[in-house]
Formats: structure tokens, C-alpha cells, sequence
């Protein structure tokens, strides 16, 4: 099970640490070539230390974290320009700082955050410029260079990490759409749209000689009664029971689908004898199911078997497999039945005649 997404500010605070820490370096090696008084270096250790914790107690304090964390990002923009004529421009850290609190909204994805922290960056610019006069040393030291380094190697690496898992992420939720999208949430089975593909496909062996095509209607005997007495989630309960089964007797033979709320369909690529085996075995399987919510429930499934002739339609075969399940209605539900004989025939497949025709 996977865990469910962290709130705004438990995502940014790492990287907040990270990234105002690894500023100080180059910061702080500005502010020592530049013989700097205590209080810049007071600033320094409130942006690069401090700062990230205080920004995520007053998330965690605030009545709306998520509107509070966009608040203190845009914080992250301006103490980043703040810096900028602090270190009178010098080029390389100045440049690296601005463009890494850029990154850091981006890395949000908060769409256009990264546009609304431009004002208070560059008035941060201007509020430190009226400080220092706006001195201007462009010119970056090796000692600097060097300092600027673990920003470069660090946080680059730890974003793309952090991408890298953003996108692993949206990878697995698009694989978790397409198998919703194929597939009935309550069993598990196929859905209509994909089971009718595949039964197309089966079909469409059958006639170019490549294989047999049988298809088996399977209906939940009585199932509004069980709903109506025992309630849906044991309804729900027998559903998954029955579907369960479908997947363990029909194996890699075919495909299985919950084709109406108690009914079930399967495309099987196996000749009439082989399918009557498999129905037979579903049959009995689910007539030994129990369920924990619903002691002494007695499930019973009726089984309609339609061998696919040559050029037959889908439409076709379907309807000749609900010929075969109405037969096993009539014989009093709990059977396997074929279409061979009318409904209304007495002499229509019973439980007898589908065991001597799978032997």
C-alpha cells in the first residue's frame, strides 16, 4: 500500500534545509573577502540556519498549511534577492542563488508560483541595494568558486532525484488508470469493452483455423435474494467469491468478465468438452465457497456453454450461450446446460449429460 502525499510544508522543508544551508557557503565566503560587521553574519545564520525551521512551525501552526507554505516560499524568493546586493553583486553566487530559488518553486508544482515570487525578489534587490549604497564588485574570487560548488553538485543532484520520483510517481497512477480502465473494480475481472476485444480476438482464431472458441454465460443463482436478505457487502463478498474462482478454473484458457451485476462471461479457447469441464468445475467450486460475514450462505452458479461455429458474430454467440443458460434455468438452476436443445425441451442438458460429454 502506498503511503498517501506528504503535506506542502513536510515536502519543502528538506529542501529548504538543503538549499539555505548550502547558500551560506558561498555567502559566507562573500562576507568574509568583504570583512563583513556581525550583523551580516547574524543575517546569515538567521537565513541559513534558522530560517527553514521557522518556516515550518508556522505551517504546522497555521490554520491553512498549504496557504502559509506558499507564503514562506515566497519568503525563500526575497531573503534570495536579499542577498544579492548584500554580497554587492558578486556575479557567480549571486547569479547561482537567484536562479536555485527559481528551481525551488518550480520544484513545487505550483503553477505560476515561481512568476509571483519575481516582485518580491527583485524588491528584496532594492531594499538591500539602499543598504550597502548598491556597491558593485561583480568580480567572483576562486575561494568563492570553490564555495558555490556544493550548490551546483548537491542541490542539482537532489532535485533531479526529486523529479525522478515525481515522474515514477506519475508513471505508476497512469499504470493504475489504464487497469482501472481495463478492469471491473469490484473483481478484478475484465471489463466489457476489453473482454469483448478479447473475445473478438478468440473468436476471430476460431475462424482461421488457429484454435477452438467456447463461450460460458455463468449467472449467480438467486443473487437479489442474498442482497435483499444478507446485504450488499455480502453481496459484494459473493461477487469477488465467484470471480475468484473464474480466474483459478479458467487459468490462461481465456478471459473472464462481469458482463451485468450476477452475470459473468467467458471466452475461452478451449473446444465444447474442455469448456463443459471448466464450467463444471466452476460450478462446483462455487457451491463450496463460504464467507466469513455470511455463515452457512450457500452460493450455486448456473453454467450456459456455446461452442462457436464457423462465421458466427460475437452478437451470435452470445446469444447462443444465453440460450444454453436459460436451458440451465430451466432445469432448475445449479447446472451446466449447451444450446443444442430449446429451452422449452425437456430433454435439455443436465448435470448427467455435461459429465459424459467432458469425459
Amino acid at each position: 500500500m502506498r503511503r498517501p502525499r506528504q503535506p506542502l510544508h513536510r515536502t519543502v522543508y528538506p529542501f529548504r534545509i538543503l538549499g539555505m544551508a548550502l547558500s551560506s557557503l558561498p555567502v559566507g565566503a562573500v562576507l568574509a573577502q568583504q570583512q563583513a560587521n556581525a550583523a551580516w553574519w547574524a543575517l546569515l545564520l538567521f537565513t541559513g540556519l534558522l530560517w527553514p525551521h521557522l518556516a515550518l512551525w508556522r505551517s504546522r501552526r497555521s490554520r491553512d498549511p498549504a496557504r502559509t507554505e506558499r507564503q514562506n516560499l515566497l519568503v525563500d524568493s526575497a531573503i534570495a534577492g536579499l542577498w544579492v546586493p548584500l554580497m554587492h553583486f558578486n556575479l557567480l553566487p549571486s547569479a547561482l542563488i537567484a536562479t536555485l530559488a527559481v528551481v525551488d518553486k518550480i520544484n513545487t508544482g505550483i503553477r505560476g508560483l515561481w512568476l509571483r515570487s519575481l516582485p518580491g525578489m527583485l524588491g528584496a534587490i532594492v531594499l538591500g541595494g539602499l543598504f550597502t549604497g548598491f556597491a558593485f564588485a561583480p568580480e567572483t574570487s576562486m575561494p568563492v568558486i570553490i564555495a558555490c560548488m556544493p550548490i551546483l553538485l548537491i542541490h542539482t543532484v537532489a532535485v533531479s532525484l526529486n523529479g525522478y520520483r515525481l515522474v515514477r510517481r506519475v508513471h505508476y497512477q497512469n499504470q493504475r488508470l489504464d487497469e482501472l480502465s481495463r478492469t471491473d473494480p469490484l473483481t478484478g475481472l475484465d471489463n466489457r469493452r476489453q473482454w469483448e476485444e478479447h473475445a473478438q480476438q478468440v473468436l476471430a482464431r476460431r475462424h482461421t483455423g488457429l484454435g477452438p472458441a467456447t463461450l460460458v454465460m455463468v449467472d449467480i443463482d438467486n443473487f437479489k435474494t442474498t442482497n435483499d436478505a444478507r446485504g450488499h457487502a455480502v453481496g459484494d463478498d459473493v461477487l469477488r467469491g465467484v470471480a475468484a474462482v473464474l480466474r483459478e478454473c479458467i487459468g490462461g484458457h481465456g478471459h473472464a468478465v462481469r458482463y451485468g451485476g450476477d452475470e459473468f462471461a467467458l471466452a475461452l479457447e478451449v473446444d465444447e468438452p474442455r469448456a463443459l469441464a471448466i464450467a463444471e468445475s466452476i460450478r462446483r467450486q462455487v457451491g463450496e465457497l463460504s464467507f466469513v460475514a455470511a455463515p452457512g450462505l450457500h452460493c450455486t452458479v448456473s453454467l450456459g456453454v456455446a461452442a462457436a461455429s464457423p462465421g458466427m458474430s460475437l452478437r451470435r454467440w452470445m446469444v447462443a450461450a444465453d440460450t444454453a443458460l436459460y436451458n440451465a434455468k430451466d432445469q432448475g438452476r445449479n447446472c451446466v446446460a449447451t444450446p443444442t436443445r430449446h429451452r422449452d425441451d425437456p430433454a435439455a442438458a443436465t448435470i448427467g449429460d455435461v459429465r459424459e460429454a467432458a469425459h
